[in-house]
C-alpha cells in the first residue's frame, strides 16, 4: 500500500493507497480532530479533498502517469463521518478518452455509505 502525504494531501492528514485493478483503486484515511467541523462531525471539505486526491490519483494512473486536473465534480452527502472513522474511498474509472478520465467513488464507513462522487479529470498534454 502507498501513502500519500505530499501536496495538500499531508494537510489532512495523509491518505494511503491501494490498486484493486486497472480501473478500481481504494484510498484509506482515518478521520482526525483536525478534519472535525463545529459539530464534531467530518467536514465536508474533508470529505471533498478524500474523493478529489482519490480520483485524481487513479485519473493519472489510467493515463499513463500523465498530469490530470480536475474539471467536475458533484459530491453527495449520504452520512456522517465521526472522529476515529476509518474511511475506504473506492474509485472506479467509468471511462478513458484520449482527453478526459471520468470517475466516480463511494466513501464508507463502517457505518455505511457516508458520500458518493462523480466527476471527470482532463488528462493534460505533455510539454516537449
Amino acid at each position: 500500500m502507498e501513502e500519500t502525504k505530499s501536496g495538500f494531501s499531508k494537510h489532512i492528514g495523509g491518505i494511503n493507497v491501494k490498486k484493486i485493478n486497472d480501473s478500481s483503486y481504494e484510498f484509506f484515511a482515518e478521520v482526525k480532530d483536525i478534519n472535525l467541523n463545529t459539530a464534531q462531525m467530518a467536514h465536508g471539505g474533508y470529505l471533498c479533498s478524500i474523493a478529489d486526491t482519490g480520483m485524481g490519483n487513479a485519473a493519472h494512473r489510467v493515463a499513463d502517469n500523465k498530469r490530470c486536473v480536475t474539471i467536475s465534480l458533484e459530491m453527495k452527502f449520504i452520512s456522517a463521518g465521526k472522529l476515529g472513522d476509518k474511511l475506504i474511498a473506492k474509485v472506479k474509472v467509468q471511462k478513458k478518452t484520449n482527453t478526459l478520465v471520468f470517475l466516480t467513488c463511494e466513501i464508507i464507513s463502517s457505518q455505511g455509505v457516508v458520500a458518493v462522487t462523480s466527476g471527470v479529470w482532463k488528462i493534460l498534454k505533455v510539454d516537449k
